[in-house]
Parts: C-alpha cells; sequence; structure tokens
C-alpha cells in the first residue's frame, strides 16, 4: 500500500517535471501512456527504499502501541526472531531490485531517452523546444519563446551551426523573430527567420593570420534555413540505436565500457606527453646549427642575430608558446570530460548495488526505530521515515556530485549514504534489542544536575 501511494506521488512529480514536453502539442493518449511507461522505472530507486522504512515504522510501531511485542518477548521470543521472516523477504527483495535495477531500468531508460527524441522526428512541429537547445540535423537551435496555434511563431532565436569537419561550431545566427514551417507528411523543416545578424568564424590556413582574420559578419532581413528530417522521419521508438550512455547499461555493460574508457583515457594523456615537446617551433638557419655546435654559448642566444632575425624569431617563440597554452587547455578540457564520463559509469555501476543494499538499510532502521517510537498509522511514522529519507537521499546526491567533479572516488561517492547511516541503522537495532529507548534522558540531565548540585549545595 506504502509503495502504490509513494509510487503515484512520484509518477506526479515526473509528469511535473516533463509536463513542458507533453502539454499543449497535441500528443495522443498512447504516447503520453508510453512516454509514463518508458519514465517510471527510473523512480523505482528512489520509491523502493522509501517505501521498506515507512512500512517498517509503522508496521513495527503498530505491534509495540498494541503491546504485541511485550507479549512476545513474554513468550520467549526476541525481535530478531520476530523480524527473521521480514528478513528473509528483504533479502529477497533486495535481489530482486538489484536485478530490476540491471535489467530493466537502462532497457527503460534507452527507450525513455530515445522516445523523447522521437518525439521531434514523429512530429518535425515539436523539433525545436522552447528555452533551450534543440539538436535538429545539423543545427543547434534555442527559442526563447514560441507562441501562435501550433508554436510555429518564434521570438530570440539563436542558432549553432555544426561544422562538417566535426571541428565545433564556427556559426552563429541570430535573429529577432521567425516562423517555422511544418508538415508531418514533409521531411523537410524550414526555419524563416527575420531581423538578424549572421557571424561566422573564419579559420585561417596559417596560424599566424588568425588575428587579421577574425570572423566575418552579416546582417540579413529574412533568411530561410531548410533543415532536411528524411533520416530522422524514418526512424521510430521501436528501433534499436545504439547509444552509450551510462544510464542505459548492465553491469557486464558498464564493466566493459569503463575497460575501453580507461584505456582510450591512458592512451590520449601518453600520446599527448609525447607529442608536446613537438609542438614547439624550431628556428632553423645556418647560424643556429653552428650555434648548437659551439660548446662555448653565452647565455644570452640572441646576441648572435641581429635586430630582424631576433624579432622574428621572438614572434615564432611567442606563436609557439601560445599554440602549446592553447594546446594544453583543450587537452586538459577533453580529459576532464573523459574522466567524468569515467566517473559517471562508474556511479551507475555502484547504484546498482547500492539499491539492493538500501533496502536493507531501510529496514534495520525503520524496524528498530518503530519499536522504540511505539506508534503505527501515518502520523509520527512519516515525519521519521520523511527525515531519514532526506537524509539519504541528501548525502547520496552530495557524494555522487563531488565524485563526478573527480573530487572523491565514484565507490565513496555512491556508498556515502550507506556508510554515514549504517551506523544508526546498528544503533537502533541494538537499542530495540535491549528495550532502551530512542533517547536516554538520564545521560543528558545527570550531568546538568551534577552541575546544579555543585553550584548550589544542599544545605542540612
Amino acid at each position: 500500500m506504502v509503495f502504490v501511494i509513494l509510487f503515484f506521488i512520484f509518477i506526479l512529480q515526473t509528469v511535473w517535471l516533463f509536463i513542458s514536453e507533453l502539454a499543449g502539442k497535441d500528443l495522443d493518449l498512447a504516447m503520453i501512456l508510453k512516454f509514463l511507461i518508458f519514465a517510471t522505472p527510473r523512480i523505482i530507486p528512489l520509491v523502493l527504499p522509501l517505501s521498506v522504512l515507512l512500512s517498517s515504522i509503522m508496521t513495527f510501531g503498530n505491534l509495540a502501541e498494541n503491546y504485541e511485542f511485550a507479549a512476545m518477548k513474554s513468550a520467549g521470543i526476541s525481535l530478531q526472531r520476530g523480524m527473521k521472516s521480514l528478513i528473509i523477504f528483504i533479502l529477497f527483495l533486495s535481489i530482486t531490485a538489484f536485478i530490476f535495477a540491471n535489467n530493466v531500468i537502462p532497457y527503460a531508460e534507452y527507450k525513455f531517452v530515445n522516445f523523447r527524441k522521437n518525439l521531434a522526428q514523429v512530429k518535425p512541429a515539436l523539433a525545436i523546444a522552447e528555452g533551450q537547445f534543440s539538436d535538429v540535423g545539423f543545427y543547434n537551435i534555442k527559442v526563447n519563446k514560441k507562441s501562435g496555434e501550433n508554436g510555429n511563431t518564434l521570438t530570440g532565436i539563436t542558432i549553432h551551426k555544426k561544422s562538417v569537419h566535426g571541428d565545433g561550431n564556427k556559426t552563429v545566427i541570430k535573429a529577432k523573430n521567425g516562423q517555422l514551417i511544418s508538415s508531418e507528411k514533409s521531411s523537410t523543416l524550414k526555419l524563416v527567420l527575420h531581423d538578424g545578424y549572421y557571424y561566422e568564424d573564419i579559420v585561417p590556413k596559417k596560424y599566424e593570420d588568425r588575428d587579421k582574420i577574425p570572423f566575418a559578419k552579416s546582417s540579413f532581413k529574412t533568411y530561410i534555413i531548410n533543415i532536411d528530417l528524411s533520416k530522422l522521419n524514418s526512424s521510430s521508438d521501436d528501433e534499436d540505436k545504439i547509444s552509450n550512455t551510462h544510464s542505459m547499461l548492465n553491469v557486464n555493460e558498464l564493466s566493459f565500457t569503463m575497460d575501453s574508457l580507461n584505456k582510450n583515457l591512458n592512451t590520449d594523456i601518453l600520446s599527448f606527453s609525447e607529442n608536446s615537446n613537438q609542438r614547439i617551433a624550431v628556428f632553423k638557419n645556418n647560424k643556429l646549427r653552428s650555434i648548437k655546435n659551439n660548446r662555448a654559448v653565452p647565455g644570452n642566444l640572441l646576441s648572435f642575430f641581429q635586430n630582424d632575425e631576433k624579432l622574428e624569431i621572438l614572434k615564432i617563440a611567442s606563436s609557439a608558446v601560445e599554440s602549446v597554452g592553447f594546446s594544453i587547455e583543450s587537452t586538459k578540457t577533453e580529459l576532464t570530460f573523459k574522466k567524468k564520463n569515467i566517473n559517471d559509469h562508474l556511479l551507475a555501476f555502484y547504484d546498482k548495488f547500492v539499491i539492493a543494499f538500501a533496502c536493507f538499510l531501510m529496514f534495520f532502521i525503520g524496524a528498530p526505530l518503530g519499536a522504540i517510537i511505539r506508534k503505527g498509522g501515518l502520523g509520527l511514522p512519516i515525519v521519521f521515515a520523511v527525515l531519514v529519507f532526506i537524509t539519504f537521499h541528501f548525502i547520496n546526491t552530495f557524494g555522487k556530485r563531488i565524485s563526478q567533479e573527480d573530487g572523491l572516488s565514484p565507490f565513496l561517492g555512491a556508498w556515502m549514504s550507506s556508510f554515514i547511516l549504517s551506523p544508526l541503522a546498528i544503533l537502533l537495532t541494538y537499542r530495540a534489542t535491549n528495550d532502551i529507548g530512542l533517547i536516554n534522558m538520564d545521560v543528558i540531565l545527570v550531568p546538568f544536575q551534577k552541575i546544579i548540585q555543585k553550584i548550589f549545595p544542599s544545605q542540612n
């Protein structure tokens, strides 16, 4: 019952998060249901541990409130023996949760992502989303606002044109407004832009000429872009597509992918270290060779050259240093991205085991906690369950964020919440087994009583 209620609540949250992709886009009921079916498995890792926690507190709290635990203990049945059958059930539930996380969730995530992409492919009028960059063919398109009956009127348009050679976006188009002309029967998406500018970075053949030709700029009153969507529209959400997203892989696929990513990262680091020295330009002439062969070289090598030669050498050296600096920065960014990608795969790998352990952890927190507070129902148990789960979820999210930025190992980031809350589960189980309350007030009050007795000693 708790699982169904929480599942329904999280389903509503999922609908709210993606309401912009569903509302007002003329989607039929079948597509909306398919959207929700693909989105629901991803919320199981949140709902299942919370359900185990809340139901454990309610069940054991109800037993303790009605003095059934007292009757059990008077009959010689300990708390551990009373929990034995539920521990076996939680064990099977944890194994099922791992199998679900390893097989069902990756497949559902795979279908969910591709289905969202196909919303624009099946309905070309949906290809451009409001307030975010949309990947459409060879263009990344962003609009501030869509209006009109079918969202055909666009305002605040920014377009990044992808380079054919795959070396970045060198063309930017900005327009105040425009119109989107498309049809479900047509494979062409037409953008008619009004009152805008066209910017393009021009890459010179010679590196030293880059300052002379920074970019080209032109203005236009009307500019038409035709985007071919024939390849996109020919696909279906039922077709298999190749994707390397870490959330779409199971344990075996993640292990294989991480091995490949680590090898690729190590190869890039080795290649960059070997080629760094080769990027430094060398000024070659006869005088420099003679200096190289001369053992008595003064500290200032430029003293062997004329002023025009010195100027040329300094220009080449400055260009070489700047080139190496750019290379280091770009390589650093690329290696950081690859390392983050590896960390994401590691976190996805450990998450499949964390969800199984989380069910165990939440049971051994909720069951003794319910026995201690001696309250069933949906009142106080919900308060304790929410507090514990928010703590668990916050620590889990915090650890993952740090691990993604390589500030902490992915193993510790994924298991941080479990490591921190495990002592709490052990403590609560110990106190419930020995009939100790949640808080021993004597431990808190006795030191204060001693201090008060010293300050105000009793008079005979």
